[in-house]
């Protein structure tokens, strides 16, 4: 499936996520974002809530479709977060069959990227600076909480 959206699209609904990335951020959470769109309407949206809620799989994405709510299929979905999904969140996409995933970026952490593509999701990094200097940052402020968030172990 090719992306249904057009590059000013794909950047509105980036800005959605990024809006919910924010929301985050100031709650004292990880700025990560994430909305599932169809038809040109966002009918999801959520943000990293690990730290807010104490539960390590509250990540954007997961929250996102949580939001979302049941739905019979995903086939006609967009889903868009600030940064490029981890294996939990790639497996929900995969799992769901959602066909296309857009994210803000993709140098600030090693996503499973190649494994969505492989599972025949389409992946589209924007490359967004906004998104990568917004982790940048919050990785650099907070290295413990972001490499928790990661997958890597803090020393206690």
């Amino acid at each position: 499936m090719s992306n249904p959206h057009s590059k000013e699209e794909m950047m509105q609904f980036l800005k959605e996520a990024i809006a919910e990335a924010r929301l985050g951020l100031s709650e004292g959470g990880i700025p990560i974002g994430s909305v599932l769109v169809r038809d040109g309407k966002i009918i999801g949206r959520g943000h990293n809530r690990r730290v807010q809620n104490n539960n390590p799989t509250a990540h954007a994405e997961i929250e996102c479709l949580k939001n979302a709510g049941r739905m019979n299929d995903y086939v006609d979905t967009v889903l868009y977060s600030t940064l490029m999904p981890c294996a939990m969140c790639a497996g929900a996409a995969v799992q769901f069959k959602v066909p296309v995933v857009v994210a803000g970026e993709n140098r600030t952490f090693k996503s499973a990227s190649d494994w969505m593509e492989s599972m025949g999701t389409q992946v589209i990094d924007m490359d967004s600076e906004e998104c990568f200097q917004m982790l940048a940052e919050f990785a650099k402020a907070q290295p413990d909480v972001w490499n928790e968030d990661i997958g890597i172990p803090t020393k206690n």
